[in-house]
């Protein structure tokens, strides 16, 4: 038997940022603060019409300038401006920031062995582990939902961001690989309602041109 949800969802539109020279580069961003290369403005202006007539009445962003722009530029679309959520910036990568993921394997053999296994608990020397991530952002997921009750918002994130969402709301580790993609400016809507939380769709690329980069390990 299907329960029926006994209140209208709260539906959020996560949004990736658009495209960095940092994204096409393979070099790990965290939270350094990299702006959009051309491409990634396009993506934003992409987003912006896609979402249009979507019933948004709320935008919130990462503060770090990818995702802010991006923010920007898809509330110019949608007569909204974006509210600053830092609990949703990129997750601290420590010692690995500003290094390609080749060079982060080189240079910290170890480390990077834990990165790619995902093991809860490493935090890059002075960075930051995925249980100390998914703490802070899915507070502020849960935060965004109950001051929306019943509404469509949009929230600008980041790509490790989105990996933390989506094994929340599907309800799966933080150790098993990746099974979804996490493309720049990719669409991604997700529901709540009556404490449950659902997956409506993910990954959607049919606003943008071919090749959208998912640069990101599993």
């Amino acid at each position: 038997m299907v329960e029926i949800p006994t209140t209208s969802p709260t539906r959020i539109c996560l949004v990736r940022h658009g495209e960095t020279e940092w994204n096409a580069a393979r070099r790990i961003q965290g939270q350094i603060d990299i702006g959009l290369n051309e491409t990634g403005l396009t993506q934003a202006e992409a987003a912006g019409r896609w979402l249009k007539g979507a019933g948004i009445v709320a935008l919130y962003s990462s503060d770090l300038k990818r995702a802010w722009t991006t923010a920007q530029t898809i509330g110019a679309a949608l007569a909204l401006v974006p509210r600053p959520v830092p609990e949703m910036r990129e997750r601290r990568y420590g010692v690995f920031e500003g290094l390609t993921y080749d060079e982060a394997k080189a240079r910290h053999p170890d480390g990077y062995a834990a990165f790619e296994g995902r093991n809860a608990d490493y935090d890059f020397e002075d960075g930051e582990s995925l249980k100390a991530m998914f703490a802070r952002v899915t507070g502020k997921l849960q935060a965004i939902a109950t001051a929306h009750p019943g509404q469509n918002v949009v929230v600008v994130v980041h790509g490790g961001v989105l990996d933390i969402i989506n094994r929340f709301v599907r309800g799966n580790s933080l150790e098993m690989l990746r099974d979804f993609l996490i493309p720049n400016a990719g669409i991604n809507w997700i529901a709540t309602a009556d404490g449950r939380w659902a997956l409506e769709s993910w990954g959607e690329t049919g606003h943008l041109e071919a090749g959208a980069l998912d640069e990101l390990p599993s």
